[in-house]
């Protein structure tokens, strides 16, 4: 049976440090403050120099640097808005989404959807906001309302946490905020290289009516050729009939990953499709993005799909990793799409005779190979920084889990 002392220090802990951690509530260690919001009929009130900030614009940010709106002196002066401390203020919002932060980086106030904590000169900042997890259960815990749910500066204060001597807070503090801005780091270059391919899939292929993208790698003049899809693709009825593939070769057309059945009957995966690498299927399911359904190129490996779906099949030689970015295009399939498909029970349809008719814009084969080449690589390198965010995602979590009381 662990004991009461030794409950109270957490698994892992920097050298020299052995003491026990006490228990304190939050209002011992911050003064808890809420806000205030100027007349919204008083432009005099509003686009002033003092930073004011309202719980939606927090995301997920470490820092609050800028609020979105300001207000002037004399709008501070009319409502209960208090001017925070920047250093040792950490934002906290008490309602409508419970529990964001951030470090205020310089004087601000909020609105009332805060209880912010202006941490002690005793009480290191950065620890505390390394506990904001669990802040923010204790708060939704013990949250209370009955249009919406909203913690008291009150209650918060009242939140009892175990805490260490103020140097052992401030090794832990700086740790994680080194881990935090590794993290930072890693995302910021997650988001250029997501920003690079979407403006790359944007300029290297054709706008809708032309046939010269705007990007093109060297080497390449020539205007992208019509070719009409009754040129470039068959439909695809080859049945799973000897069942040649089994459960854990079925496909889900929408993510094209093998799924394992995804709730196929014994009877009925010999009357499967068979979905062979470079076919394209078509999933009619309509979203903000796709408007009357998408096709997706199969690169996985050759498996079974529903045969609710239509199939297409190459009949000429492809670069497929130049058509898995190409062929799901909204831009370049949706004034083709609004004329080959038709409204479903619960999907768009698509008729394939339609859509034979139809033309689309296409590079030669060298050119394929060039595209598909560079967006498969670019898609490796965002893979890569992916896991390498998540990796460390997941060292910050053990970490929380392990160093805290």
């Amino acid at each position: 049976m662990v004991s009461n002392v030794e409950s109270r220090k957490p698994k892992i802990r920097f050298k020299g440090f052995t003491d026990p951690w006490e228990q304190r509530k939050l209002g011992e260690i911050a003064t808890i403050v809420g806000g205030g919001t100027p007349s919204t009929d008083n432009d005099a009130y509003w686009d002033g120099d003092i930073d004011w900030y309202s719980p939606a614009e927090l995301g997920e940010r470490v820092y609050a640097d800028r609020s979105v709106r300001r207000i002037t002196q004399a709008g501070y002066d009319s409502c209960s808005a208090t001017l925070l401390p920047a250093g040792k203020t950490i934002l906290f919002t008490s309602r409508a989404g419970i529990g964001n932060t951030a470090i205020l980086r310089r004087s601000a106030c909020t609105n009332q959807g805060f209880q912010s904590l202006v941490v002690n000169d005793d009480t290191d900042v950065y620890f505390v906001y390394s506990m904001a997890d669990r802040i923010k259960k204790f708060a939704e815990q013990n949250a209370s309302g009955s249009t919406f749910l909203e913690i008291s500066g009150k209650g918060l204060a009242a939140g009892e946490f175990a805490f260490p001597s103020k140097n052992e807070q401030t090794a832990i503090g700086s740790m994680f905020k080194q881990l935090d801005a590794l993290i930072t780091l890693h995302q910021r270059k997650l988001n250029a290289l997501k920003k690079v391919k979407k403006s790359l899939l944007e300029k290297m292929f054709p706008k809708p009516g032309e046939f010269v993208p705007e990007i093109r790698f060297e080497g390449f003049t020539d205007p992208w050729e019509q070719r009409k899809f009754s040129d470039l693709y068959v439909a695809n009825n080859e049945r799973n009939a000897n069942c040649e593939y089994g459960y854990d070769r079925t496909l889900s057309i929408a993510t094209m990953t093998f799924n394992g059945g995804n709730g196929a009957s014994d009877g009925s995966l010999g009357n499967y499709k068979v979905i062979r690498v470079g076919d394209i299927a078509f999933e009619g399911h309509a979203n903000k993005v796709h408007a009357y359904g998408r096709f997706v190129l199969n690169d996985a490996g050759d498996g079974l799909m529903s045969p609710r779906f239509s199939c297409l099949r190459p009949i000429v030689k492809q670069c497929y990793s130049f058509w898995k970015y190409y062929i799901p295009r909204e831009e370049t399939m949706r004034p083709i799409l609004v004329k080959v498909t038709k409204s479903g029970t619960m999907m768009n349809e698509l008729v394939p005779d339609d859509l034979m008719r139809e033309s689309i814009s296409v590079p030669c084969l060298a050119e394929q190979e060039v595209i598909g080449g560079t967006l498969t690589q670019l898609d490796h390198l965002i893979t890569l920084h992916q896991r390498k965010l998540n990796a460390l995602k997941n060292v910050k979590k053990s970490l929380l889990e392990k160093m805290f009381v």
